[in-house]
């Protein structure tokens, strides 16, 4: 185990011979024939046998419950520690759960001097699938990015929860709720499925009971509870079922970094360290912002200070900082992790900003849900254009500094910001491409190229469309490149449509705009393809016919990647495996343009008859090739 599990364990759990010889050998006391619910909370709320970790560390929320004495009766259950907290109203219980423990129920007792009793029942649950048969995902998916407040409406019912903070509903609103909801994807999986995408990545679906800009899901204030305006655990798990019966996964998007200022432990702190600057938050003292200044996770003289601004700064005013350095904090983050993969048998989770908690523990965190699930995918976010802030993250690469990671994926944010100014260059078609060109040739630096995640945009950042000058040629270029490359790629809902933010680019409300058809009255539905000009139905036509291509693709999935340096305006990349090469060409000539394909010879592709993935034209690899049209050609030898 690593370092900081480690501590966690010493300070939670204190276990004996002895004490596991009477775990042995306990006797079953009770039976539970009535559910009591007396404490205000516990969490996790419940919890399974068969994990390779067999420690469960509870957090206790009641009135002054750290008076009282806990006590449970259930054969393999012990508790090896009963931890108080600052506030008294805190108890945290490490339990140990036994190897040969079976699922039920039991109760756990709490006992005051006073001689009132206070009673729990909890329970372990037998696991839904064996851990070795969650599945992550890999460069074999396309992941289709979706803002659920944004996507479909599949509820009208839940738009509005009197008990939140955000009691209105105003689809003119750009940083307003607008009414989207689980159901609306639910109703949709069709359509995702039919586009050719193999995992659905959604923004978080927690409660945000935030005053207002609630939609977004990144200011959480209850870490186990689905916000109700998004419906219910049912339906979040009726989700992943349903998805995972279409062929495609579910990655959940987590927060290990803050929650948001309502969270409902913020009027009642755990711990004097429970959250960074807290003494200044508990006393309304100002608070510092993080400097953002992520380069000092790598840097070699980065100062004190600036690691400490960085790492306990807070996000912003609306979202306290957590502090992971906490051992109880530590394991609270993990834990939820893995309940909610055990809860929606998740395929991956998405990190949101990576590199602002405590660095060791993001590791450890990352280390304890890859031993618990070895096929499992976790891909952070690291928002850098320099490959070797990225490359840092990554498990396997190798740190100056010593670091060693558990992420298997990190985010290519450098060859996405490569791929729009190559596009956007209209001064030397070649002087332009040579950024795509040498942005590929950075994969040097990663321990593994095609465990990192592609994009075009995301809901943080400008459509892709917006991003290239609303132009389709080059948005059907950058599109249909990223997803040959070796590559993890995800593209975001709306990216299919041509959909913009032209009226104020980067406005993140903007970026965020309904999807057309997920609301009941809609005059245009992209679902359907009523009411979408002729540009928007090609450019969807387009990425389903790639997206398609790529499923089964073993080439893009795994085969060897190469490519030759732009020239007269054309860039050309090859993906080779046996029995299949595919070729990307991309053409900024906005003439005709012939092109000798002897300076391509080493591929082995003369006299081979290949197939357009687009049109379905055949053509005969010569001595040349005639590019008529400026844009992207996909080629395969899989007639």
């Amino acid at each position: 185990m690593t370092k900081l599990i480690h501590i966690a364990l010493i300070i939670l759990i204190s276990v004996s011979f002895s004490c596991k010889e009477k775990v042995g050998n306990a006797k079953v006391s009770e039976v539970v024939t009535e559910v009591k619910n007396d404490i205000e909370r516990i969490e996790p709320p419940n919890w399974w046998v068969g994990f390779k970790n067999q420690q469960l560390q509870l957090l206790i929320k009641h009135p002054n419950i750290s008076e009282a004495k806990a006590s449970i009766k259930y054969p393999g259950v012990s508790i090896d520690k009963a931890h108080k907290a600052d506030s008294p109203n805190y108890l945290f219980l490490g339990l140990s759960i036994a190897e040969h423990v079976k699922a039920g129920q039991f109760n756990i007792y709490f006992d005051f001097k006073n001689g009132t009793q206070l009673v729990q029942t909890y329970q372990l649950k037998d696991r839904e699938s064996e851990a070795a048969d969650i599945q992550g995902f890999d460069s074999s998916d396309a992941i289709y990015l979706i803002t659920p407040d944004r996507f479909a409406n599949g509820d009208t019912s839940n738009d509005i929860d009197v008990n939140l903070n955000e009691k209105t509903i105003n689809r003119a609103d750009d940083y307003g709720r607008h009414g989207g909801d689980i159901k609306g994807i639910i109703n949709h999986l069709d359509y995702i499925q039919e586009m050719g995408f193999t995992q659905i990545w959604s923004c978080p679906l927690l409660t945000n009971d935030m005053p207002e800009s609630s939609y977004h899901g990144y200011a959480m204030t209850d870490f186990y509870q689905v916000d109700p305006r998004f419906g219910t655990i049912e339906e979040y798990q009726e989700l992943a079922a349903k998805a995972k019966e279409k062929g495609i996964g579910l990655i959940m998007d987590q927060v290990a970094n803050h929650c948001g200022s309502q969270h409902w432990w913020m009027q009642d702190l755990p711990f004097k360290d429970w959250v960074n600057q807290q003494s200044n938050f508990e006393t309304k003292q100002p608070l510092a912002n993080s400097n953002h200044r992520r380069t000092s996770n790598q840097d070699l003289y980065a100062s004190n200070r600036d690691k400490t601004e960085m790492t306990e700064g807070w996000f912003s005013a609306r979202m306290p900082d957590l502090n992971q350095r906490n051992p109880f904090m530590a394991n609270y983050i993990i834990q939820n992790s893995i309940w909610w993969i055990e809860t929606l048998q998740l395929s991956g989770i998405r990190q949101d900003t990576y590199p602002y908690p405590d660095k060791m523990f993001m590791s450890d965190w990352a280390g304890a849900i890859m031993d618990e699930y070895p096929n499992f995918s976790i891909v952070g976010e690291e928002w850098s254009y320099n490959p070797l802030l990225i490359a840092y993250w990554q498990k396997g690469h190798e740190n100056k500094d010593g670091y060693q990671s558990n992420l298997r994926s990190t985010m290519d944010f450098a060859m996405q910001n490569n791929i729009v100014e190559a596009l956007n260059q209209e001064e030397s078609w070649d002087k332009g491409l040579v950024k795509i060109y040498e942005g590929l040739a950075n994969d040097f630096a990663y321990a593994s190229p095609k465990d990192i995640m592609i994009f075009p945009d995301n809901h943080d950042m400008s459509r892709i469309f917006t991003q290239l000058k609303g132009d389709v040629p080059n948005t059907k270029m950058a599109l249909s490149y990223l997803l040959t490359l070796p590559r993890i790629p995800q593209l975001y809902y709306g990216t299919e449509i041509l959909m913009d933010d032209f009226a104020k680019p980067g406005d993140h409300g903007l970026i965020r705009t309904d999807f057309p058809g997920g609301w009941e009255g809609d005059t245009v539905n992209a679902f359907s393809g009523e009411g979408l000009t002729d540009a928007q139905k090609d450019m969807q036509s387009f990425l389903k016919k790639v997206l398609n291509y790529r499923k089964t693709s073993a080439a893009i999935h795994d085969g060897k990647t190469m490519h030759f340096a732009p020239f007269m305006g054309t860039y050309f990349l090859f993906r080779v495996i046996e029995g299949e090469t595919v070729v990307h060409i991309i053409n900024k000539n906005k003439t005709p343009m012939t092109i000798d394909l002897k300076r391509y010879e080493e591929i082995g592709l003369h006299g081979k008859t290949l197939k357009n993935i687009i049109s379905g034209e055949t053509f005969k690899w010569q001595d040349e090739i005639i590019l008529n049209e400026r844009g992207s050609l996909l080629l395969t030898t899989k007639l």
